[in-house]
């Protein structure tokens, strides 16, 4: 019987190299989840409020517009992941997907999922965009640090 294997993923080319990592090195008897953390924008796409600068109420739909196209372009990744696995031998049953919404940070959240059970984080070096990185550092050091109980597996 194999384990449960959290892979940490987002959109981006290092989060698939992780899923790849995952498909040619495990068993395909261990039980894989695909998580993804997403930002936590409707309440802003929800605003409306006289305090609000002009600007921002301006360009307010662009913005969830944008969120919503990201919301989509990570489910794609996310069926394509699921694909790789399944070629790979992976029973479709043991490929979870799994979208949450962030609430402690995106590392935080991800390591807070592992405590249900998982035996190992998975998880591409640098998955986030330069931006994030630039502003909020490198969300694969932060599951390094946060993780106490779990093994963590950085695939460059």
């Amino acid at each position: 019987m194999g384990c449960k294997i959290l892979v940490a993923f987002d959109d981006s080319k290092n989060a698939m190299r992780a899923v790849q990592f995952v498909a040619d090195t495990f068993s395909t008897d261990n039980k894989i989840t695909l998580l993804s953390v997403l930002d936590n924008t409707a309440a802003l796409c929800e605003m409306n409020s006289p305090e609000l600068t002009p600007y921002f109420v301006s360009q307010q739909g662009s913005f969830c517009d944008l969120e919503d196209k990201k919301r989509s372009l990570v489910q794609d990744a996310i069926q394509k992941a699921k694909s790789v696995l399944t070629d790979a031998g992976f029973k479709p049953q043991n490929v979870t997907t799994k979208l949450i919404t962030r609430k402690k940070g995106t590392a935080g959240d991800i390591v807070e999922e592992s405590t249900s059970g998982y035996g190992i984080i998975v998880m591409g070096r640098r998955g986030i965009s330069g931006i994030k990185e630039f502003l909020f550092g490198s969300i694969s050091q932060k599951v390094l640090q946060l993780a106490k109980d779990v093994s963590v597996l950085i695939v460059n």
